[in-house]
C-alpha cells in the first residue's frame, strides 16, 4: 500500500522528524476500534503505543473500520500510523478521511501522541499527505477542518497555503473551521 516519506526540511525549511504513514488494515481497525492493543499488534505492520488503543482514538478507529468494512480500498487512503523512521515509533496517526470524491477532494487528518508533540510530527505527518494529494491525479483540493479553538493546526495549514473557505458542524468534533488548497499549490 502506498506510503509517503517526508524528507528533513521538505516545504518548510527546516530539518524536522523523517516520517511516513504506514496504513493498516481491517483487521488492525477492528481491535483498535475495541480498545484491543494486543490484537492490534499482532496485525499491525509496526508497533503500536498504548494511546492507540485509547479512548481519546477509539471513535477513529470505529469509524474507519466501517469505512473499510464497506470499501477494502479504502484502507490505502484512510488514517494510519505516523511512523518515525529514525526512532522506529508510532507518534500518531496521519491520513485522508477517504479515497478522493467526485469533485477531486480530501480531507486531512492527523494527530499526535501527546507524549511527542511539539516536535514537528504534525508538519512531517501533513508534509507528507499533501506530497501524497499532490502527486495522485484524481486529487484536485485538499480539505481540513478545524476547530475555532484549535490554533496550532490552523496556523500551520495556513503555512502551507490553505485558505478558509466556510464552516461546518461535525458531529465527532463539533464546529469546525473548513480550509482547502489545491492539491498543485500545496
Amino acid at each position: 500500500m502506498p506510503t509517503g516519506e517526508s524528507p528533513p526540511g521538505a516545504a518548510s525549511g527546516r530539518c524536522g522528524p523523517r516520517v511516513r504513514v504506514v496504513h493498516l488494515t481491517g483487521p488492525v481497525f477492528d481491535a483498535l476500534a475495541a480498545g484491543d492493543l494486543a490484537a492490534a499488534n499482532a496485525a499491525s505492520p509496526v508497533p503500536l503505543t498504548p494511546v492507540f488503543a485509547g479512548p481519546e482514538w477509539r471513535g477513529v478507529w470505529r469509524t474507519r473500520s466501517e469505512q473499510v468494512r464497506r470499501d477494502p480500498s479504502s484502507a490505502a487512503w484512510v488514517t494510519g500510523v505516523v511512523w518515525d523512521e529514525d526512532q522506529q515509533l508510532a507518534v500518531g496517526r496521519a491520513g485522508f478521511h477517504g479515497p478522493p470524491d467526485a469533485a477531486g477532494t480530501v480531507e486531512v487528518g492527523y494527530a499526535v501522541d501527546p507524549a511527542h508533540r511539539r516536535r514537528g510530527y504534525a508538519r512531517a505527518a501533513l508534509e507528507v499527505l499533501l506530497r501524497r494529494a499532490r502527486d495522485e491525479p484524481a486529487v484536485r483540493t485538499v480539505r481540513a477542518s478545524i476547530a475555532p479553538a484549535n490554533t496550532a493546526s490552523r496556523a500551520l495549514v495556513l503555512q502551507y497555503g490553505f485558505a478558509p473557505v466556510g464552516e461546518q458542524w461535525d458531529e465527532e468534533d463539533g464546529w469546525e473551521v473548513v480550509h482547502e488548497v489545491d492539491a498543485g499549490a500545496a
